[in-house]
């Protein structure tokens, strides 16, 4: 058993660094259970149309978007970090057993609505325990550590769910988010509320200002006066309008080909990936300090485009499952720099996690819109036009991030060997 370590420099109360560890890996079973195998499920199983999957997409991640910023500075602003995420578990649950017990167009549509109202809070919510729990200088290592924990959970959701569905019905798989959301809710419980140090928690660092009053959050225009937020969130945006659909789509080729298989196919596309994003978490978070944050996002932007053009080579599942090992490089990379690009971005500010949440709002519109958008496109012209459309988008992205996007680490930092 780990021995339970302060981290903070302003509580005395312990804690165990493997709480925050389950946290991140029963978090990903929770979200992973859903995803994309929903949409496999009522393209395969249930007989939607892909304009149908598409619709139901956009206007739950439209509504879900919407409330991000506010989410962002309501955990900002609340003294209670894990009753938010206790919450947002309790949503989350329902609402997968909704989908199993009623998966018609209504019931389905209200739940992922749901679901997606709630289903972003998790990561500014995290993200905010850990600045809450760990001191700047260590931010860079634990943020990856989280993203790899994150990818870990994945991948063994991934496995559950693909033996799941492949044993009873894909169906089946949705009743696995009540098992984790409790998991998942006993691991938030066992940091123990002082250990947070709240101040820090939303990025704010205590100092007093010239006058020697305690420092205040800035104001909600932080987030258009500070351009490389700005750059960074319309980044976001384009990468994910491009990247969202590629899994679902390439999900649904191999379901058409492997009906009694489709849930395992995807599970063996989720694992492919996943399995390559936790050494690349990892990496990330040994390495943001020393090389700087934007060689490392521009490999990640790089990939996707190159991987979208690559699915239209081939609709061998062996070729398919293939090109989604470099799923795992940028989204790799995406996963543990975000949270703390924006930490850099903000610090001292008070606005981290509204900050998250409007890169959040950036990631629903980017991911909504391009459900829509993929269905009609293969509906009318097929899956490489759709392929070929996505990587056009990444590729925007990333000359976007290169021309306008500054290096957010300090330089004492990016000396460092």
């Amino acid at each position: 058993m780990a021995v339970a370590v302060a981290v903070t420099s302003t509580k005395s109360t312990h804690f165990s660094p493997l709480s925050l560890d389950a946290i991140n890996f029963l978090l990903a079973d929770v979200r992973g259970a859903l995803g994309p195998y929903l949409n496999v499920f009522l393209v395969t199983q249930q007989h939607w149309s892909q304009s149908e999957v598409g619709l139901v997409t956009m206007v739950g991640g439209l509504l879900g978007l919407a409330a991000q910023t506010p989410i962002g500075a309501a955990i900002d602003a609340t003294r209670a970090k894990r009753g938010v995420i206790l919450l947002a578990l309790a949503v989350l649950a329902i609402g997968a057993v909704v989908i199993f017990a009623v998966p018609s167009f209504w019931p389905v549509a209200i739940a992922n609505t749901l679901i997606a109202l709630v289903g972003d809070v998790f990561g500014p919510a995290v993200a905010a325990l850990t600045l809450g729990l760990y001191a700047r200088e260590e931010l860079a290592r634990r943020m990856g550590r989280n993203s790899a924990f994150d990818h870990a959970g994945n991948v063994a959701i991934a496995v559950a769910a693909g033996a799941i569905g492949y044993a009873f019905s894909q169906r089946a798989v949705f009743l696995l988010v009540p098992v984790f959301a409790v998991l998942a809710g006993i691991a938030v419980l066992s940091i123990p509320y002082k250990a947070i140090d709240l101040g820090r928690a939303r990025d704010l660092d205590g100092e007093p200002d010239a006058a020697g009053h305690p420092a205040g959050p800035a104001g909600y225009g932080i987030l258009f006066e500070s351009r490389p937020l700005v750059v960074f969130g319309l980044c976001v945006m384009l990468f994910h309008f491009a990247n969202a659909p590629l899994l679902p789509l390439v999900g649904q080729k191999l379901a058409a080909a492997y009906p009694k298989e489709a849930t395992a196919m995807m599970s063996a596309c989720i694992v492919a990936a996943q399995g390559v994003m936790l050494p690349i978490a990892l990496l990330v978070g040994r390495t943001a300090d020393s090389w700087g944050r934007k060689p490392l996002f521009l490999a990640g932007f790089a990939i996707l485009p190159v991987r979208a053009v690559l699915y239209t080579f081939s609709d061998n599942s062996f070729w398919l499952i293939g090109v989604q090992l470099l799923d795992g490089v940028g989204a790799g990379v995406f996963g543990a720099l975000t949270p703390l690009v924006v930490a850099d971005i903000m610090r001292g500010t008070g606005r981290y996690n509204l900050a998250l949440g409007a890169i959040a709002t950036a990631q629903g519109i980017g991911a909504s819109l391009s459900g829509l958008a993929a269905g009609v496109l293969v509906d009318h012209f097929g899956y490489s036009t759709a392929f070929l459309a996505l990587g056009a988008a990444a590729a925007t992205a990333l000359i976007v991030f290169a021309i306008g996007m500054p290096e957010t680490a300090e330089p004492g930092k990016r000396d460092a060997p």
